[in-house]
């Protein structure tokens, strides 16, 4: 097993263990081979009105200590280059966070996943200061996994005239994935490999193939940097 093959952000007790890693990558990709000589995964591309989603990097998610919170420091940092190079081109950026309200009444999910939380835990959605988010910069204040679901984020695109949107953040199989499903109809879906991320390794590597086959392109990092550029520059 080489480093390089390690996932740099997660959970160690929701991590592959080591023996089982390589067999695991190599295996899905055999599944993407298969897939393309299949026609799936074909690329989108970078359109010409770029934006950027930052998805919940706030401090529930992105400190460890907290219920469900993980080490994404690599996550928070690569997306922090992403928002530099966004920024300095100009292009719209936009993040999101947990709606959170301890008098909304429950749905079934909460059954799913019960957030130890008290009414005084409202701070835990603000957004790590690492992102530096700026008055400018919209914060879309979301109920649900899509970022399109019970928000106007739509809308907002639209009017910008927008056919790429850039997602970064977490968390890989659910934030992430559920809001590269609802904007693919409509935009060019571009994640930035280095730049999602989650606590548990299998359900990150599986979920960005399936994102990569299906929903958009699954891209380093550095490309991603370099599409901005180049679109802002033409």
């Amino acid at each position: 097993m080489t480093e390089s093959n390690r996932v740099a952000c997660g959970s160690s007790d929701l991590a592959l263990p080591d023996d089982l890693r390589e067999p695991f990558i190599a295996h899905l990709d055999q599944l993407k081979e298969r897939y393309l000589e299949r026609g799936w995964g074909a690329r989108v591309g970078f359109g010409s009105r770029p934006a950027l989603i930052v998805i919940d990097l706030a401090l529930y998610w992105t400190q460890p200590d907290h219920q469900i919170g993980t080490n994404v420091d690599s996550v928070v940092d690569a997306t922090c280059r992403i928002l530099a190079a966004s920024r300095e081109a100009g292009i719209p950026i936009f993040f999101t966070s947990f709606a959170y309200d301890p008098a909304d009444p429950p749905s079934p999910q909460n059954s799913k996943l019960v957030m130890k939380l008290t009414p005084g835990d409202a701070t835990l959605f603000d957004l790590d200061d690492r992102l530096d988010r700026r008055p400018t910069e919209k914060l879309i204040r979301k109920r649900y996994a899509s970022a399109f679901k019970g928000t106007n984020l739509h809308e907002m695109l639209t009017s910008l005239g927008i056919d790429t949107l850039i997602v970064t953040g977490v968390s890989t199989s659910h934030c992430i994935y559920a809001t590269c499903r609802d904007a693919t109809d409509s935009f060019r879906v571009i994640v930035p490999e280095e730049a999602v991320g989650e606590r548990c390794e299998v359900f990150h590597r599986v979920n960005l193939l399936d994102i990569d086959i299906d929903l958009g392109d699954v891209t380093p990092i550095e490309d991603v940097i370099g599409s901005i550029q180049r679109v802002v520059a033409s």
